[in-house]
């Protein structure tokens, strides 16, 4: 049963990475979990020694109707959700002439088509009730387009602007709306979460360079994200848009700076194009 001191989460990619650091957080919070993903068995001990407020079941969230039947699940469960996270989803690596048509409709409809349809799926309940936070775990990599990142960045870009759109349409409802950009975490994102195009010689020498480039790039500890997860959470005005970790956070303002001296470099053609 909910009770006006704690709070229930709704975490889909619940069982690994950052989904899992932040259900293990918000029960250290006191607050309920519902933690959703395609294998759940990750969470058994966890939801074992919860006393109850870990419940957690398989859920595809690339099925609109699996889905929508989920979230109702969810809503049982304790009567009601407070916080959505949308994290669940996968990387791939490729240059665009090397993926498959296969590949790149795979990887966004877990990436792209699972975060909306987890929101519009939960979107009437916290309506109903005027209040609720959904949190949408982007990139920190959706500000821009990178070699052999560009589906991933393309899905999480357009998850960037569908939420800046959902926050806009439910702020009066009482429901905020946070983008969260993480940049590297110590997770299976790039091993058992990762689709690897089969690379064409053609860009050999390229992709030697970007692997020499992210070696020397260090991943930390997810469970620093998910304190400041539940920081924002908590938080009576919480931040539209939130970079997680010092690294991401200055080479994302690398690249906005970059762009803002772009856009100012070719003023002149914008404004003569009027």
């Amino acid at each position: 049963m909910r009770t006006s001191s704690s709070r229930t989460w709704f975490i889909t990619g619940a069982a690994r990475g950052l989904g899992r650091a932040f259900t293990e957080a918000a029960l250290d919070a006191g607050d309920r979990v519902v933690g959703v993903a395609r294998d759940v068995t990750p969470l058994d001990e966890l939801a074992a020694a919860s006393d109850g407020r870990l419940v957690a079941f398989s859920l595809d969230v690339s099925d609109r109707a699996a889905v929508f039947a989920g979230v109702e699940r969810a809503v049982a469960a304790f009567g009601g959700l407070d916080v959505v996270v949308n994290n669940a989803g996968g990387a791939i690596l490729g240059m665009l002439e090397e993926l498959t048509e296969e590949q790149i409709r795979t990887h966004l409809d877990t990436n792209f088509f699972g975060a909306l349809w987890v929101s519009q799926a939960v979107v009437p309940h916290l309506r109903e009730q005027g209040s609720g936070h959904i949190l949408q775990v982007s990139s920190m990599g959706s500000v821009g387009g990178f070699a052999s990142t560009g589906i991933y960045g393309a899905g999480k870009a357009a998850l960037d602007s569908m939420s800046a759109a959902l926050a806009m349409e439910v702020e009066r409802f009482g429901i905020k709306v946070t983008i969260l950009g993480p940049g590297g975490y110590q997770t299976d994102l790039f091993t058992r979460g990762l689709t690897m195009a089969e690379g064409h010689e053609a860009y050999a020498p390229l992709r030697e360079w970007l692997q020499s480039m992210w070696t020397e790039s260090q991943d930390f500890d997810p469970k620093r994200a998910a304190e400041v997860v539940v920081e924002v959470v908590n938080m009576p005005e919480p931040p539209k848009h939130l970079i997680l970790g010092s690294a991401a956070y200055d080479m994302v303002d690398e690249m906005n700076r970059a762009y803002t001296a772009e856009l100012a470099k070719w003023e002149h053609l914008s404004r003569k194009a009027e």
